[in-house]
């Protein structure tokens, strides 16, 4: 140790503080003393959520490798500082400790706001700040039947969350705005989130003033200043932040007239021997509540005292967080009106997504937005407000898709050097593609270790990933998505190579190709090419497979299974809706129409699968392939058969195309849609493939889908006859099968595809590649191959001694499975 360095003594040790110790150890300048309230080293608050499944306050640890080794920074925990002596610069901790300081910096953070209400310290109220306001909260929550948080924000919503984890049976959220998320949000975008929460079982109570907490010795209700009342047995308060300037309002240090300790440029205080960072910190007026701009104050301060020249001149409050399973992101100015600007807005209620970006008035810049359901597009729009870049001629597409192919990955590749892409490590867009042309990082592992970009919320990945992949392919360099550690191949190769080889097992597969005993990512993936290229019943691969596959059936909540059986163009006569209706009854299942247009019967036992199944065959039902990466439904309208607007039989030709694919294993799952006419019933501009009748024939898109990121197809061709529709379709999805990357949708297989539409069209349609005719035959093998899995099954006894919940006791069925009763059915039991 060297006793002739300057000290500089930090109060706090959050994560804020540890930055800071983290960049001023690296100068080598001065020795660091830490005092921190808590009783353990510094931890993650950004994900202090995920205490409650199942980390560790080990795993929250944030890393302090080396620190110690030669006493160049100090530790005290659980050891509050109580006093500073400014004119002998000096502070006394709650132990009794005098210690001297040259520099002196406040990282003391914020403590939660707690409102003065009537019955505040009753038993069952706490706050959501630290572990050990986790520990009492999870100590408590089994005692509570309904809990309640008061605060319908970010940290909220947080808490929210975690009451739900910890199983508590009737959540609700109080706030005292008129909508959750004011300070991010607006109310269009407020109310698609309140949607969401309200599904996943939150009650939520809005424009709701707590008047006083009601309860003898314990909490039992809140009363609200509107005279109504909620019963409840636990609260959680996160209604916002305090800064902690306690200790420098004591020192005579200047506080803003609503809490935090002023600072300037340098982020000194009044005191140029005492610096504030992080959330006690007033910077140009504002507390910044994130993390990212605590460390670049923590930043700006090591700079400073390292005989740099650093200011903090604010941050941009743009965010994206998960919230209870929702994405919800801001960005820029998510509120901007007219006549300053244009807003382009994405509503779909029924997916629950909701994007709004705001333009420029004179449409040539982005101004920002909000983005709720689906925030992938959030890291590039982001970019394009933070670097003024120029829009395209089409700014919807920004949140609807691309419509004419481009790559969703080539937009970051044209951002400026230096366009910050780690907010939280100040790791900007030049750092990145560095270390990948000169220092030769190829993978988010190593970028990790060599940048550090991506390791603080982890929001930044996928736009790094992106600028990895995109300066290696700049560079000439093979980009290789290999499967995983297993398999040093690409799901192509894995492809080819076991098609030559004619390999017809998992284990032959990595034995040739592959190392180790494979995994969960892998395994799905061999039996899957194995599937798509032999076509043998998937069943007798289930030993590699997840556990809908392997019992040929969707496992649901509660732990049964759906029967899920082939409805081909949503075509079904009395006979086959009785027999349904007899079985659902016998097994007493629930039973639903769905969208695809068949009925799903829903709480199945394990054991009683196949003689359910037994009865459909008889019936003549077949295996819906709801539980694999296959052929789901083809849907249809009823055509010219019956409509008056029909121009075709789009019900016989959904039926042909429906039993022509049936089976076919594939990358992801499939869905296809045959309207009779441009009114579009079926909606088969929203599937994988679509046709529509024209006046001449037949329209055919591809590359559509729904979900949470919907993307209409795209025109592929026009006014063909049913034969080289479905030739086309044969050489469209063999394509698809062989060239896709795992779980990847047809719709994002085509906006990452080089030349995007232009280039599928050659492929497909004049057979740029010379292998129409081969892939049309393939499609043909499999087709004449096809078997229905469930038959199998139901026909071989060893495969039907899989389907039995306990080995040595086949008959007896699941004693855990329980179901409620609801409007005349079954329902799974909540949990």
């Amino acid at each position: 140790m060297s006793e002739s360095k300057p000290i500089a003594v930090v109060i706090g040790n959050g994560m804020v503080g540890h930055r800071f110790c983290e960049k001023l150890k690296s100068k080598g300048l001065y020795r660091i003393i830490v005092f921190g309230e808590e009783p353990r080293p510094a931890y993650d608050r950004v994900h202090l959520s995920e205490y409650f499944n199942g980390k560790s306050a080990s795993d929250l640890s944030l890393p302090m490798t080396g620190w110690f080794e030669d006493d160049e920074i100090v530790l005290h925990l659980g050891d509050p500082i109580r006093e500073i002596d400014r004119h002998q610069r000096i502070v006394h901790s709650a132990k009794g400790i005098v210690q001297p300081y040259d520099v002196l910096i406040l990282a003391t953070g914020s403590s939660a706001f707690v409102p003065d209400i009537n019955g505040i310290e009753k038993e069952g109220v706490f706050v959501y700040r630290t572990i050990e306001d986790l520990n009492k909260i999870k100590a408590y929550a089994p005692k509570a039947k309904r809990g309640a948080v008061m605060g319908g924000g970010l940290l909220g919503l947080e808490a929210a969350k975690a009451l739900l984890d910890l199983g508590i049976p009737e959540t609700h959220v109080v706030e005292f705005a008129p909508r959750l998320m004011p300070r991010q949000i607006d109310s269009a975008g407020s109310a698609a989130l309140e949607s969401s929460l309200k599904a996943l079982g939150l009650q939520l109570h809005l424009n709701k003033v707590t008047q006083s907490i009601e309860g003898h010795g314990h909490i039992e209700a809140l009363q609200f200043a509107d005279e109504s009342r909620l019963h409840i047995d636990m609260l959680v308060i996160s209604a916002g932040i305090r800064p902690r300037d306690e200790l420098a309002r004591l020192a005579g240090l200047t506080v803003g007239t609503r809490g935090g300790i002023v600072v300037n440029e340098k982020l000194q205080t009044s005191d140029k021997h005492i610096y504030a960072i992080g959330e006690c910190a007033l910077a140009q007026g504002m507390i910044y509540g994130l993390v990212a701009p605590g460390y670049e104050m923590a930043d700006v301060v090591a700079t400073n005292l390292s005989e740099g020249n650093k200011s903090f001149t604010g941050w941009d409050m743009s965010t994206k967080l998960k919230l209870i399973g929702v994405d919800v992101a801001s960005f820029g100015d998510p509120f901007a009106a007219e006549p300053d600007s244009r807003s382009i807005v994405f509503d779909n209620r029924a997916s629950g997504v909701y994007k709004r970006i705001n333009v420029s008035a004179d449409g040539k810049y982005l101004l920002g937005g909000v983005l709720i359901g689906d925030a992938s597009s959030y890291n590039i729009l982001l970019q394009t407000v933070n670097n003024r870049l120029v829009l395209p001629p089409n700014p919807e597409d920004l949140i609807l898709g691309s419509r004419d192919g481009a790559s969703e990955g080539a937009g970051v590749m044209n951002l400026p050097d230096e366009a910050l892409i780690c907010s939280c490590e100040s790791v900007t867009k030049a750092a990145i593609c560095t270390a990948v042309t000169e220092k030769g990082v190829t993978t988010m592992d190593a970028m990790k270790k060599c940048t550090k970009a991506g390791t603080g919320c982890g929001g930044c990945v996928p736009l790094v990933k992106d600028l990895i992949t995109g300066t290696m392919k700049a560079g000439g360099i093979y980009v290789r998505n290999t499967v995983c550690e297993h398999f040093d191949r690409s799901r192509q190769e894995l492809f080819d190579l076991i098609k030559l080889h004619g390999i017809k097992t998992y284990e032959e597969t990595l034995s040739r190709w592959g190392k180790g005993d494979g995994c969960e990512v892998c395994k799905p993936v061999v039996a899957s090419i194995l599937a798509s290229l032999w076509n043998e019943t998937i069943a007798k691969q289930a030993v590699i497979q997840d556990s809908n596959d392997r019992y040929l059936a969707n496992i649901q909540k509660g732990g049964s299974y759906s029967v899920v059986p082939r409805i081909p163009g949503g075509e079904i006569t009395p006979d086959k809706l009785i027999v349904l209706g007899k079985v659902a009854k016998k097994y007493k299942l629930y039973t639903k129409i769905t969208g695809g247009q068949r009925i799903d019967l829903f709480g199945a036992h394990v054991g009683d699968l196949p003689a359910i199944w037994e009865e459909l065959i008889e019936a003549g039902f077949e295996s819906g392939h709801a539980y694999g990466k296959a052929l789901r439904t083809v849907k249809s309208c009823v055509g010219s058969t019956w409509c008056r607007f029909g121009l075709h039989d789009s019900v016989s030709f959904a039926i042909e195309i429906e039993q022509r694919y049936r089976g076919i294993r594939a990358p992801h799952k499939l869905k296809g849609g045959v309207s009779g006419c441009i009114r579009e019933c079926a909606e088969a501009q929203g599937k994988d493939f679509g046709i529509i009748a024209t006046e001449k024939g037949w329209n055919l898109y591809v590359c559509g889908n729904g979900g949470s990121r919907p993307q209409h197809a795209q025109l592929l061709a026009t006014d063909i006859d049913k034969e080289t529709c479905i030739r086309y379709l044969d050489r469209f999805l063999i394509f698809y099968i062989r060239t896709a990357d795992p779980l990847t949708r047809t719709a994002t297989w085509l906006n990452k595809m080089d030349g995007g539409m232009s280039y599928l069209r050659d492929v497909v349609i004049n057979d740029s590649l010379g292998m129409g005719a081969q892939w049309e035959l393939e499609m043909q093998d499999l087709v004449d191959s096809y078997k229905c899995e469930w038959k199998e099954v139901v026909g071989d006894p060893e495969l039907r001694k899989r389907f039995s919940h306990f080995v040595n006791v086949p008959r007896k069925k699941d004693p855990e499975l329980e179901f409620d009763s609801m409007r005349g059915q079954i329902k799974a039991k909540e949990w």
